[in-house]
């Protein structure tokens, strides 16, 4: 793994709104940044991959083993929700599309797991579209750990084939941002792409009929399948979220509500009980660093590191930020690697359930927050 340096190309920012990438600057800095790039071998390619589909059956493991045995208090995920967790974990057919391992990895040794975004994961159009196109324009003999759009197609397909939707219209939601709403659209156009009907509303313009206790848009139509790119722990909390604990089996969500599990930080302590020791894993505790000195302390809900605090290893910072309020849990420190002063984040896209690809975030300090920049990769096969 090594970062080289390049001349980025000129008129770079109007290449990527090409292709829908309108927030390629945070505050005036690039956040696609192609003055450089992250170059990896085939092993280390291999290594992710094999880490990735690894960590994620330990995901699932660990999920099924909280079912079991109802053990929802230690996620800090509410009573109202377990029903709906349960109801789309034991269905088969219940649609899982999509979501992103972050791990510290420098190409020695083995991926590190940081956390999952296993139920709103973005950074998603510059991993599968604009890093690619990228590589196209530069380095067409290369190739890039990236099959992330195909494994969308694919899963839509075959979700279609399963009949998971029950209804062939699939409306898509989120909040008004750019990024969400780019997120989206690639998403929607990977479902059209295997034929299926689709509609995007804002969250806010969605309604409740109390008459038919069903979700409708702007038209009066049934909300039966709904993909929403809105956090369930933030769903729990407003209106609309209540009217969603209310109506089990109305609407099939995606992600599905088992992926609220997934996506507490409380699933790290969780996995380290079950799975004690695993090369991929870091050892993490709830309550305290259980004798750790060199340890991250991190909400159980928390984005984009707000409210992380890191101790030992020379990185003693606290990220500022508006969470916590649920409690936190303790992880060992796994450094970021560095690469000319700069610390890359691996993540790992998970696409119906398999490996498809990565990309790479760096940051100047050693917390990966929303300033970060997403910088291409590649490999020579």
């Amino acid at each position: 793994m090594r970062r080289h340096l390049v001349a980025p190309r000129e008129g770079w920012q109007q290449a990527v709104e090409a292709w829908g990438m309108t927030y390629h600057t945070h505050e005036g800095e690039p956040y696609w940044f192609e003055s450089a790039y992250y170059e990896f071998t085939l092993d280390e390619v291999n290594e992710l991959e094999s880490a990735t589909n690894e960590v994620y059956r330990l995901c699932l493991e660990a999920v099924e083993s909280i079912v079991q045995k109802g053990d929802y208090e230690r996620l800090k995920l509410p009573e109202e929700i377990r029903g709906l967790v349960e109801e789309s974990w034991e269905d088969d057919d219940y649609p899982n599309l999509y979501g992103r391992f972050d791990f510290s990895y420098s190409g020695g040794g083995k991926p590190k797991l940081l956390e999952f975004n296993a139920d709103t994961p973005t950074a998603l159009l510059e991993a599968a579209v604009i890093q690619w196109k990228w590589k196209e324009e530069l380095f067409p003999e290369a190739d890039q750990f990236n099959s992330i759009w195909e494994g969308l197609v694919e899963t839509w397909e075959w979700f279609k084939d399963r009949n998971s939707f029950g209804l062939p219209l699939i409306h898509f939601t989120s909040v008004q941002s750019d990024e969400d709403l780019m997120t989206v659209t690639l998403l929607r156009d990977a479902a059209e792409a295997v034929g299926l009907m689709t509609d995007f509303l804002y969250l806010e313009d969605i309604g409740f009929r109390e008459t038919t206790n069903s979700f409708v848009d702007l038209a009066g139509r049934p909300i039966r399948t709904l993909f929403k790119l809105y956090p369930w722990e933030w769903l729990i909390d407003d209106e609309f979220g209540v009217h969603a604990m209310q109506g089990r089996g109305q609407v099939k969500w995606i992600e599905p509500a088992w992926k609220a599990i997934l996506s507490s930080k409380a699933i790290l302590p969780i996995l380290w009980e079950l799975f004690p020791g695993h090369p991929n894993l870091l050892p993490a505790f709830f309550d305290d660093p259980n004798g750790m000195t060199a340890y991250a302390k991190k909400p159980i809900f928390s984005r984009e590191g707000a409210n992380v605090t890191l101790v030992g290893e020379g990185d003693d910072c606290t990220m500022e930020g508006p969470y916590g309020e649920e409690g936190y849990i303790y992880q060992a420190l796994a450094p970021l690697p560095r690469f000319d002063g700069a610390r890359p984040v691996i993540g790992s896209w998970v696409i119906g359930g398999e490996s498809r690809g990565i990309g790479v975030r760096e940051s100047n300090g050693p917390i990966t927050d929303n300033l970060s920049r997403f910088v291409p990769h590649l490999f020579w096969a």
